[in-house]
């Protein structure tokens, strides 16, 4: 009796455990807007040079702590894997870049419009270099995320550059991450390990020159720059925490998370401006994004209960064809005599 209540409380504490990993994780994403202005007068590419160099010091302090280094050697034997690596940090150093030059220019609400789009580029990438076949809704969601960056054009008197290059490449960075093939912590060790050395020759050519405010502006703002590497790795691994615990249907509606918070922030902390055609074009976005998920909730739950309906079916041919063995056995029992059973040889 014990072990049959002890399975179900297990599994809904992990599922608790898993949201509290999956809000510590997107709440992270969500307020790292007050962080990066924390640096300055760092400038956006030393801030970046610093992320990378102790981001890779993060990862090796949890690799040591958790001794997992198996996957390095299988990854140096494969080049086209390692050719992977090098890309998903090419375009995880652009996001990262553009992120940050964004936050501190004052664009944080579009720099939080290109996280709301980024699943509808994704969508863009499923269909057009993955062949997908997209539903109905799926398709109006798509029409209306178009519409959404023709308003926000008009809305901002340019195209929403920052936010399209933070979709695209964020976009890029997980099509590739996914033909890696690694863990989540290993994959980000991996890429902060490419972006290392050209990340600590730019810091040392800064200081060589003078221009590093890593040695000049005392040790708070030494110690801030240091801690990009914390402040980088630890959504990650709540992430990975998380994703290991919650279906993926929650995964997805919490990812919002951390583009509402910024655009929270964008417009209430950092006081941005909204004029009435940005408000169209962020509601048209939201609007999408609403579509997309009421199709991928009705789609999961038809494809629970199409599994609820083959379990049903499969036991009941199980049920019938062990009713047909039972009423064959009762037909011939084992110890009829030879002459009331004509049929068989004798």
């Amino acid at each position: 009796m014990g072990s049959s209540g002890e399975a179900p409380a297990r599994a809904a504490s992990e599922a608790r455990l898993g949201l509290l990993y999956g809000f510590a994780a997107y709440g992270s994403w969500g307020v790292i807007p007050l962080f990066w202005p924390l640096l300055e007068p760092a400038s956006p590419a030393e801030i970046l040079a610093n992320r990378m160099v102790w981001s890779l010091v993060a990862c090796i302090l949890l690799l040591l702590v958790l001794r997992r280094w198996a996957w390095i050697r299988p990854l140096l034997r494969e080049p086209r894997r390692l050719a992977l690596v090098a890309g998903a940090a090419a375009t995880i150093t652009v996001n990262w870049f553009v992120y940050i030059w964004a936050v501190n220019s004052g664009h944080v609400v579009e720099a939080a419009l290109g996280y709301f789009i980024n699943p509808l580029v994704s969508i863009a990438f499923g269909v057009l270099l993955l062949r997908e076949r997209l539903r109905g809704l799926q398709w109006i969601a798509v029409a209306v995320g178009a519409a959404a960056v023709v308003v926000l054009t008009v809305g901002y008197g340019r195209l929403p550059w920052i936010a399209l290059v933070l979709a695209f490449s964020f976009g890029t960075y997980g099509l590739i991450k996914k033909r890696i093939g690694l863990e989540g912590i290993e994959s980000f060790a991996a890429e902060t390990a490419v972006q290392f050395l050209p990340a600590l020759v730019f810091m040392l050519i800064l200081g060589a020159r003078g221009d590093s405010t890593f040695h000049t502006e005392g040790v708070g703002h030494a110690l801030l720059l240091a801690s990009c590497g914390v402040i980088t790795a630890f959504p990650l691994i709540c992430f990975g925490a998380a994703a290991v615990r919650l279906p993926l249907s929650t995964i997805g509606l919490m990812q919002y998370l951390a583009p509402t918070l910024q655009f929270v922030l964008g417009v209430l902390y950092f006081r941005e401006s909204m004029p009435a055609e940005r408000w169209a074009g962020f509601l048209l976005v939201w609007l999408a994004l609403a579509l997309l998920t009421y199709d991928a909730l009705r789609t999961a739950r038809r494809g629970r209960l199409e599994l609820r309906r083959a379990e049903a079916e499969a036991e009941a041919r199980a049920a019938a064809a062990g009713g047909a063995a039972d009423g064959e056995a009762k037909a011939e029992p084992a110890g009829m005599p030879e002459a009331a059973n004509p049929g068989r040889p004798a």
